[in-house]
């Protein structure tokens, strides 16, 4: 038995989803714990690209079982799409399962959405987050003023109706909203084609493990990005840590053995908010292009960067890491030097190692330190074939050195490493690289 969490360690887009499928080849149940449609997870199959945005990972693997959960907030709507375009692909090969207690997206939360964006805008441009616009932000925020709409009462007109007649009386401001009874209607019809799927999740997961059956817990967006302890405002509406893993399944923490950061060995950012390392010249352009950096969900060109030891640190102590999966080396393939930001350094002389700061305008002002290390070789094909047969052995000493050099800084030893796009192209090292003690305990501040 064993219960997993997956954990984005930077900006989001850290191939969460890749990660997540691979591990889900030893898991009975595959729990997407946080999020909505701004997410997009994808996943490159034999058949061709899959781009998940509310179902699980684990939906793509037969035998496991699905469960978009509690902590999430669902577009009934586009998630119908989601298992209408898996279906038409023959692709949906697990069990679907809908937390009964994750909250909806209404078409209203996506108007008040990009109402909400413009206004930020309009009065300082500075402000703007860079919002999908997909109703995320105003879907938690009922959610926490208890005004929400919930799965189960999808399925329960006379609930459905007079829950939204209360949000519509709290919606007064937003311009533009769709008719309420026509609203009601539709909500209806999609609560009854979506009622097979859903149920609570909490108590088939408490079982599972009970029974010693593996359940993975699947991540959103990033730590970085979490409400409470990512780059404030610059950041979603929900959390995307550890801990918002097991409020967004009904797991406690006690069953928890594995916590697997995901990191590129670069960095991106999607949207506005600080980024240290931005790399805004041609090198930013090179990454960008090779790394084939566009958002999955609004293919968006994303923001790209070295990576940074100061945030990896920082998500290691904050989320209790057990190990690293490091993505994308292959993008950095070829390179001569590798640089690395080791550090901050603040306007005030004072420096920083593993502890952000709260404001997001002294992060924006942070100097990233850096080192050079040294590049490794293209990933061709042979030397791909090599490291299917082989396994880490196979591993060029400069990769092996910059996989150590992380594991070394942050007190986490990297496990798992994605070199390529390819399902089989995700190598487990049978002995991590760097045989360390757990991140908070090891991580020194600065």
């Amino acid at each position: 038995m064993s219960v997993r969490i997956v954990i984005g360690a930077q900006f989001g887009d850290e191939a969460k989803g890749k990660i997540t499928d691979y591990l889900a080849a030893d898991a009975r149940y595959v729990v997407r714990t946080g999020g909505g449609p701004n997410a997009g997870h994808s996943i490159h199959l034999p058949e061709g690209l899959v781009v998940l945005h509310q179902l699980a990972s684990g939906v793509l693997r037969h035998g496991v079982t699905g469960v978009s959960g509690p902590g999430m907030v669902l577009n009934p709507s586009r998630l119908e799409e989601e298992l209408e375009d898996l279906e038409r692909r023959q692709l949906l090969r697990g069990e679907v399962v809908l937390s009964d207690r994750a909250h909806v997206i209404l078409p209203l939360h996506e108007i008040e959405d990009a109402w909400e964006d413009e206004l930020r805008t309009q009065r300082d441009p500075a402000a703007n987050l860079g919002t999908t616009r997909r109703g995320i932000g105003p879907a938690y925020a009922d959610r926490a003023g208890r005004w929400g709409l919930r799965m189960a009462d999808l399925t329960r007109p006379a609930v459905l109706r007079a829950r939204l007649d209360l949000l519509y009386a709290t919606k007064a401001q937003v311009p533009g909203l769709p008719p309420q009874e026509e609203l009601a209607a539709q909500l209806s019809e999609v609560g009854g084609r979506l009622a097979p799927l859903i149920r609570p999740t909490e108590p088939m997961l408490w079982d599972a493990v009970a029974r010693g059956e593996s359940v993975l817990l699947e991540g959103a967006q990033s730590a970085l990005l979490d409400l409470d302890f990512g780059t404030y405002p610059f950041v979603t509406s929900s959390h995307p840590t550890s801990a918002g893993a097991l409020v967004g399944s009904g797991l406690p923490p006690t069953e928890v053995d594995e916590v697997i950061g995901v990191a590129k060995a670069y960095a991106t950012r999607v949207g506005a908010g600080p980024f240290p390392t931005e790399e805004s010249g041609p090198l930013g352009e090179f990454l960008r292009r090779v790394g084939g950096e566009r958002g999955a969900t609004t293919g968006r060109a994303r923001r790209c960067g070295w990576l940074d030891l100061a945030m990896l640190r920082y998500v290691a102590r904050l989320n209790g890491l057990t190990s690293w999966a490091i993505t994308k080396v292959d993008v950095l393939g070829g390179l001569e030097q590798v640089p690395v930001s080791v550090r901050y350094e603040l306007p005030d002389g004072s420096t920083i190692r593993d502890v952000l700061p709260s404001q997001a305008e002294d992060l924006a002002q942070a100097r990233p330190v850096y080192e050079q290390l040294e590049g490794w070789p293209e990933f061709h094909e042979r030397l791909k074939e090599r490291i299917r047969r082989e396994g880490a052995a196979a591993l060029p000493a400069s990769l092996r050195s910059f996989l150590e050099r992380v594991g070394r800084e942050t007190g986490v030893p990297v496990e798992y490493l994605g070199y390529g796009p390819g399902r089989d192209e995700t190598l487990r090292l049978n002995v991590p690289l760097t045989q360390t003690t757990r991140g908070h305990r090891s991580a020194g501040s600065g």
